[in-house]
């Protein structure tokens, strides 16, 4: 590997861990904004809530979103981390978006239907984001062998087709 690419892995490993703190923290205070959409309230109240919903989801925690997964995705292959644990934490990713487009949606379909759209009660996407980030960190940190689970060697062993550059060992 070129030596200044595998110096970079702790500068990816940092941006990766803020933007998904940035992203976990987001996403448990999205839901909790969403439940101050009231059309009780003035519309002046009403509209400054929505528009602070709308620029967190799309300023703040969409970015963060892109931004983990993206250096997520460059530690993949820079590290060659191609273990069972790893497809585990992406299992749990994968929950993580979900959750993040229904807030998303939640967002957008109260801005369409002020008086018509409730917002889903905090606790469910809250618990399910506290969940996954529990999840992933738990299995970065440990790092179980997994041997219980059958992976197919497709999925946990290169095909082949090798990056433009070596690629440092454990």
């Amino acid at each position: 590997m070129l030596e200044w690419l595998a110096s970079t892995i702790p500068l990816w490993k940092a941006l990766h861990v803020t933007a998904l703190c940035v992203w976990c923290g987001g996403l448990i205070t999205l839901p909790l904004m969403l439940t101050r959409h009231d059309p009780a309230i003035s519309q002046n109240d009403y509209r400054l809530i929505r528009h602070a919903t709308h620029l967190t989801y799309t300023i703040v925690v969409t970015p963060a979103a892109v931004i983990a997964v993206v250096a997520g995705t460059w530690l993949i292959f820079l590290r060659e981390a191609f273990v069972p644990w790893l497809f585990a934490k992406l299992v749990f990713v994968a929950l993580l978006l979900v959750l993040h487009a229904w807030i998303g949606s939640s967002i957008v379909r109260i801005a369409e239907e002020p008086g018509d759209h409730k917002p889903p009660n905090p606790s469910l996407p809250v618990t399910g984001i506290t969940v996954c980030a529990i999840a992933i960190l738990l299995l970065v940190l440990a790092k179980p062998e997994l041997n219980w689970i059958a992976f197919p060697d497709w999925l946990t062993e290169p095909r082949g087709g090798q990056l433009p550059f070596a690629v440092p060992n454990r």
